[in-house]
């Protein structure tokens, strides 16, 4: 069976989309995301939709899914690369993904998602015991 390579880079996970997604190749990508956050504890995913020019409600939502389900893993979520077409797609369907970060390409995404990452660890740093005042 088909997958979709996740690369590991430090703390965090790169996915990069080549191929057109059909529903049973997203939801192994979602279950294989999922086991790889836990498997090397990633604080970041960064996916690259960059070579997606068509989606569907069902790929929204997927791509909503994985950002839920990294953050409650404790893992940010940033897409990049997404074509014009593809967020007037989203955005007609009525799926907004809110809560995903998005930027430009690959090194904004980057950037975003160590600047979350360190925030998330300097608020943690605020307190001996390791929570916030």
């Amino acid at each position: 069976m088909e997958k979709i390579p996740i690369l590991r880079m430090g703390d965090l996970l790169l996915v990069t989309i080549q191929v057109d997604l059909y529903d049973r190749l997203a939801e192994t990508l979602e279950s294989d995301l999922v086991l790889m956050i836990k498997k090397t504890g990633a604080q970041g995913v960064l996916i690259d939709i960059s070579a997606v020019s068509i989606i569907d409600s069902f790929m929204g939502r997927i791509i909503g899914n994985i950002a839920t389900m990294s953050k409650i893993m404790d893992a940010e979520t940033v897409v990049v690369g997404m074509q014009p077409a593809v967020a007037i797609t989203l955005v007609e369907l009525g799926l907004p993904l809110n809560g995903v970060l998005s930027a430009l390409n690959v090194e904004r995404g980057m950037e975003l998602l160590k600047g979350k990452i360190a925030l998330k660890g300097a608020s943690f740093e605020d307190d001996e015991d390791g929570y916030p005042e």
